[in-house]
């Protein structure tokens, strides 16, 4: 899965405090929803734990798909996570990124689809892990 950097979030993140109803949204058969907001939410209070050093960027391709990450969704990158085995993390190889979950004992840049191969890490010079994706964003409109 090929990595494309959208932006960094800076220092300083604008507040967008949304409507969050106090019922949950049933996935299976409909319930009547109250009208009833329970408070304000911020994404950015949810979604982005260290400013600072979150970057968003787009992933490309479906070597993740069944761990639920897809072509054009956008991943939220923190810098500032431990990178611990299991992870899915973006890795710099030789310049290009990708985004793939660290396999620490086997060292190995794992997929989650299985017509992508391991990648070897054992050894390799110019291996960095830029970070890991903590969340990750889809749009679920077809227009």
């Amino acid at each position: 899965m090929t990595i494309h950097k959208l932006c960094k979030p800076g220092e300083q993140l604008s507040q967008v405090n949304l409507p969050l109803f106090s019922t949950h949204v049933c996935a299976g058969f409909p319930s009547p929803a109250d009208d009833f907001i329970d408070r304000f939410l911020d994404l950015n209070e949810h979604l982005i734990k260290h400013p600072n050093a979150t970057f968003f960027a787009r992933a490309e391709g479906n070597s993740l798909q069944d761990i639920g990450i897809f072509d054009g969704d956008i991943l939220i990158v923190d810098r500032a996570l431990e990178r611990n085995h299991g992870a899915i993390v973006i890795a710099a190889l030789d310049g290009e990124l990708t985004c793939k979950i660290l396999d620490l004992h086997r060292q190995q840049l794992l997929s989650a689809n299985p017509d992508f191969p391991p990648i070897n890490i054992a050894g390799i010079e110019h291996l960095v892990i830029e970070g890991v994706v903590s969340f990750s964003i889809r749009k679920h409109l077809s227009a």
